[in-house]
């Protein structure tokens, strides 16, 4: 198609259009009003100037006679830009006046003229027609007089409205068509610059995105909403990637496990007590590869903020002290000691079996590597191991604290620690699927918290921190209420 032909099927060429006819009659309503309002006006005022000519006129006929009122008139004639005048006796004969000629059956009129009437100046040399309003009366003793003012101006003033009013038209199509063709091609040039990153994006360019002129303008917003829109996908996409590949790494060890377990057992004689070794053996390696795509779905299905999952508003602090409860005697096992400090009526809006699933989360971890304290000489400590749970109101958050003395997590590795499968070579012994911290960081974006990793010298202090419950707040989880 050519550029003219999408010129003309764009919406800036429609809108342009119906602009164009809304302002057009505008101008023609407006001109047109103004043109009616003058003209109204100046009839107006011609009429009263030519009653008072007349009235005085009658005035000094009746004072002086037939002569002073032809002394008058003459008088009168001979001013610049003078009114029409013209006195005749009971002949027809002109007495007095500078009217030259006049259109037939003018004088023949009584009174004020409906119409212009044609006529000829006195004394001059084109002996051309005007045009006049008159007003006709007569005399006693047979006298006729006419009063009259030319509209030569007026006609002239019709004629310049006239000429204004094509020439604006003329002007608003020209400038609407200067218009038409800017913006549809500055629009065309926009949608084509997004079309152009959209095949590239689906050609698999994630990373592309779509163009941002800095305007501020509604494409602007647009493509600002998109590009989010589109990092968020491609956020997704990596991170389905990354699960893939980490699932092909970690689960392959212990399946491959399973089936040389397996294998061999086959291999042997048959044997009761061998055989049952290994079916025990598999079922364990199954629970905990079953556990791993709970702990996957789960994650899947928060940061997809699942509309089934149900908020309301529960007391943070309540949980924490239910978790805190449960965890003191698991960490006495382990040989640490637990405290907590929690406040009450600590109300946010949320789901209680994610949150205490969080807070979960990061209570095993804490008491997990706290029971191996490291010491000051890089020995390893059984004892002095100690977890910290708090929970309390900072402003308009509610901040939970789970802490501990362990060995911590170096600052370049808080980042990835977050992600999917991601354990540290440290704890590559310790049981666990690297699954605990994406989950908490999940939790934590569907509920508008934020999640923070810090140093507990020594140790690793991990706040969370969620909006106050407030009946105004709209969670941006999509999840139903």
């Amino acid at each position: 198609m050519s550029t003219f032909g999408k010129l003309i099927r764009t919406t800036a060429f429609k809108l342009s259009i119906i602009y164009l006819v809304i302002f057009s009659l505008f101008a023609v309503g407006m001109i047109s009003y103004i043109a009616y309002s003058t003209q109204s006006i100046l009839g107006k005022s011609l009429n009263e100037s030519i009653t008072r000519e007349v009235t005085g006129l009658g005035r000094i006929y009746q004072q002086g006679g037939v002569r002073r009122l032809a002394n008058e008139i003459e008088r009168k004639s001979r001013h610049p830009g003078a009114s029409l005048y013209l006195l005749l006796d009971f002949s027809g004969r002109i007495l007095a006046g500078n009217v030259a000629e006049l259109e037939n059956g003018a004088l023949d009129i009584e009174g004020a003229a409906r119409r212009p009437i044609k006529y000829k100046r006195y004394g001059d040399s084109e002996q051309k027609y005007y045009r006049a309003v008159v007003n006709v009366f007569d005399l006693p003793g047979g006298f006729r007089v006419l009063v009259g003012r030319d509209i030569s101006e007026r006609d002239h003033f019709r004629e310049v409205i006239g000429d204004s009013l094509v020439w604006s038209a003329v002007v608003i199509i020209v400038l609407a068509l200067i218009s038409w063709v800017f913006v549809a091609r500055r629009v065309l040039s926009r949608i084509d610059e997004v079309t152009l990153a959209s095949k590239r994006i689906m050609e698999g360019q994630f990373s592309e995105r779509l163009p941002v002129s800095g305007s501020g303008d509604e494409f602007d917003r647009l493509a600002e909403g998109l590009n989010t829109m589109l990092a968020r996908i491609e956020t997704l996409m990596h991170g389905l990637k990354e699960v893939s590949d980490n699932i092909a790494h970690d689960l392959k060890t212990p399946l491959t496990r399973m089936r040389n377990r397996i294998e061999a057992a086959l291999a042997q004689e048959p044997s009761s007590e061998n055989d049952r070794k290994v079916l025990e053996s598999a079922i364990e390696e199954s629970d905990g590869l079953i556990r791993t795509f709970d702990a996957l779905l789960r994650i899947a299905r928060v940061e997809a903020k699942a509309t089934h999952l149900t908020f309301s508003k529960i007391d943070a602090g309540a949980i924490v002290q239910d978790l805190a409860e449960l965890y003191e005697a698991l960490a006495e096992d382990g040989g640490a000691s637990l405290v907590y400090d929690i406040e009450k009526s600590l109300d946010i809006k949320g789901n209680r079996e994610l949150i205490g699933q969080a807070i979960s989360n990061l209570t095993d971890n804490a008491v997990k590597y706290a029971s191996e304290n490291f010491g000051g000489d890089g020995s390893i400590v059984k004892d002095g191991a100690k977890v910290n749970l708090s929970a309390s109101r900072q402003g308009d958050r509610i901040q939970i604290i789970v802490a501990d003395n362990g060995p911590g997590i170096p600052i370049e590795d808080r980042d990835h620690v977050l992600q999917r499968f991601v354990r540290l070579e440290k704890s590559r012994s310790k049981p666990g699927s690297g699954l605990g911290l994406s989950l908490v960081n999940a939790v934590a974006g569907l509920h508008d918290a934020t999640l923070a990793l810090e140093d507990n010298q020594p140790g690793l202090k991990v706040v969370l921190s969620f909006p106050v419950w407030n009946d105004d707040v709209v969670l941006n989880s999509g999840a139903n209420d």
